[in-house]
């Protein structure tokens, strides 16, 4: 065996061809379950053992924190390589990492912090308040998807192009009074990450040019949902180097949040010389389950073109139920789990995956009814929860006073006298002068702009900050002492609740997670601004959880999971497809897509189902069955007729 031999053993030919390939532009077009992950990890051994190529000549980008630790983990385990010495991580991650280190080039504070999705929500509703604008005329989350859509173009305010309309004129002001605040709290959002290492390369030319000479390589997962920013962020980086992008053009399902397929489409022609190799064996899905999902996506023009096969069989048909109602095809899925789970592994290898949310609440009183254990996958994560993001808002006023969002969250929290008056008197004073809470505070208390019961609260509040930004402590002691100083711990011992018990368990484990990002963390950047970041990073993403019952979740949260055992429910015109995607160019097209994903998400036995009448947001509707019934082709689907007296429940439960 020769000295590279091993990084190929138990590789298909095509899989070889791709960890293999000749230094040049390669776009493996991976099906789902053909072993991408492993080949993007194969590749790099190569490049490392095989080509000679330092670790440190090597930039790994993908869409979660869970695929890149998985990506270092496998890495490790292969060429035994510290996962410290790698650049691997997400597109923000990678972002944030340039930034870090580059903050004044990129114009921004030493301390800047960086907003989740649910803090830049609330930023915005604050400009709106600020503005005097309704929020039921201007709602929060399309104010916020506009800004997010303008960054992700390339956009700052005053680069934006606005016609002389009422509505694209008060959107313009509103990204301006945004991002206003932003600057003056040193706070970024998720989409600022990108923007800014974009430009922070494009108006750096000699900065650009050492990481196109020390990334010789850059490697790329999940291509197809890459982002015009990240596209152009990309581009400019390859300028002399390799791009490997591993991605699959058939499951492009994130258009609603930036994601442009055509990006996969334009590789070949953008990336010169380059090659193409196509990721077509199967190791999850029986052959039956192929055939539907390949029958299925052949009717999207907008694709490459792979056909998956597999040598595991044939396998069991697909079932198809008619359910009279939702109540009805609720109880059928219900009962199907009761009834074959056990063959499949157990509950938690059975997965029922819906379009939309508001379906989960008839599947979950099925459930309940019968005793079966279930959980909502991707709810609520630990970073997220009300106690955590309250303690974590004191240690980002440590990091940085000026962070108004922190400074909001946590003036009276727990409360200490200071009331919504005296809060309002500071916003004021900092809307007036354009200063940030902190110091407008310090400002206000310095000339007795307060009376003298809430200039002592904040007094006493502001000192209780300082005091503890001189502590010279580790990270987790400065957590320890941040949630006793404040009086978080106090607060919660009084309440003496089951719920109150819970949150300070997670208190405790938020010191936990300090030490061992601390005991882990190798970087020359600041130890608490680098976990507060990661802590953002973190939020974000979907977990396994505890709970060993049947996994409940949207299409859109399904995508790189696997499960014995599927069921697809609500297959129905104006459902799914959904009326709102029907609507757009290339919805359609994206929706099937989205189906494509469901359907390979089943590994042994998979289950569709549809209902005549469905109860949603309080009102009935009798829709049509989803024409993605009648795309898969025939042979493939076996109906399943149930007595006439199972129905009759349904319909004199719900005439």
């Amino acid at each position: 065996m020769s000295n590279s031999d091993f990084l190929l053993q138990n590789l298909n030919i095509a899989q070889r061809q791709a960890v293999s390939a000749p230094l040049a532009h390669t776009l493996v077009l991976a099906g789902a379950g053909s072993g991408k992950t492993r080949v993007l990890i194969q590749r790099m051994a190569w490049l490392i053992h095989t080509e000679r190529q330092s670790p440190f000549q090597l930039l790994a980008v993908t869409f979660t924190n869970k695929a890149a630790k998985e990506m270092q983990r496998r890495l490790q385990q292969v060429l035994n390589i510290k996962p410290q010495a790698l650049w691997v991580g997400t597109f923000h991650g990678i972002a944030h990492r340039l930034l870090r280190r580059h903050y004044a080039q990129a114009h921004l504070p030493a301390g800047f912090q960086i907003l989740d999705n649910q803090e830049q929500y609330n930023m915005v509703r604050r400009v709106l308040k600020h503005t005097n604008l309704d929020e039921k005329e201007w709602p929060p989350r399309q104010v916020q998807s506009h800004i997010n859509q303008q960054k992700e173009g390339g956009f700052y305010p005053e680069q934006v192009e606005t016609g002389n309309g009422y509505h694209s004129q008060t959107l313009l002001k509103l990204y301006h009074h945004y991002h206003s605040l932003c600057q003056q709290s040193g706070l970024l959002d998720f989409a600022d990450l990108l923007l800014r290492a974009y430009l922070l390369w494009r108006d750096n030319p000699e900065l650009l040019a050492q990481y196109q000479q020390r990334f010789a390589h850059v490697l790329v997962d999940e291509f197809q949902d890459i982002n015009p920013m990240q596209y152009r962020w990309l581009k400019l980086l390859a300028q002399h180097n390799r791009v490997f992008a591993v991605g699959d053009d058939d499951q492009s399902i994130y258009g609603w949040r930036g994601a442009d397929l055509a990006h996969i489409h334009r590789f070949q022609q953008d990336f010169q010389p380059n090659q193409l190799v196509k990721l077509e064996q199967n190791y999850r899905s029986t052959g039956m389950i192929l055939a539907a999902a390949n029958g299925l996506i052949a009717q999207n023009r907008q694709r490459l073109g792979k056909n998956l096969w597999t040598q595991a069989g044939e396998g069991a048909p697909i079932y198809l139920y008619q359910a009279y109602n939702d109540l009805d095809e609720a109880g059928f899925i219900a009962d199907k789990l009761q009834a074959c789970a056990t063959q499949y592994g157990g509950y938690q290898h059975c997965a029922v995956l819906y379009r939309v949310n508001a379906q989960s609440r008839v599947l979950e009183e099925a459930l309940l009814k019968r005793n079966i254990p279930y959980r909502i996958y991707g709810g609520l994560r630990f970073y997220e929860r009300a106690e955590i993001k309250d303690a974590l808002a004191y240690l980002r006023l440590l990091a940085h006073v000026d962070d108004d969002l922190a400074y909001e969250r946590v003036v009276n929290f727990p409360p200490r006298g200071i009331g919504k008056t005296t809060v309002e008197t500071v916003r004021a004073h900092a809307r007036r002068h354009g200063c940030s809470l902190w110091q407008a505070t310090t400002a206000l208390l310095g000339n007795a702009g307060l009376s003298a019961r809430a200039g002592q609260a904040l007094a006493k509040f502001q000192q209780l900050i300082q005091n503890l930004k001189q502590r010279d402590l580790t990270l987790d002691e400065l957590a320890q002492t941040v949630i006793e100083q404040t009086g978080l711990i106090a607060y919660y011992q009084k309440k003496r609740g089951e719920k109150e018990e819970m949150r300070l368990e997670n208190l405790a484990e938020l010191v936990r997670a300090c030490h061992q990002f601390s005991a882990q963390y190798e970087e020359d950047l600041p130890l608490l601004s680098a976990f507060l970041t990661h802590t953002v990073l973190e939020a974000g993403e979907a977990g396994q959880g505890t709970v060993q019952g049947v996994q409940l979740m949207t299409l859109h949260i399904a995508k790189g999971l696997e499960f014995p055992l599927v069921f697809l429910c609500g297959l129905e015109e104006n459902l799914f497809p959904h009326q709102l995607a029907l609507a757009e160019l290339n919805g359609l097209e994206e929706e099937r897509r989205l189906c494509y994903v469901g359907i390979t998400r089943a590994m042994r036995q998979l289950y569709l189902s549809y209902a005549q009448a469905r109860c949603l947001h309080g009102m009935e509707s009798h829709s049509r069955p989803s024409r993605f019934i009648s795309e898969i082709p025939i042979g493939v689907l076996e109906p399943v007729h149930l007595s006439s007296a199972h129905q009759t429940v349904y319909r004199n439960h719900n005439p």
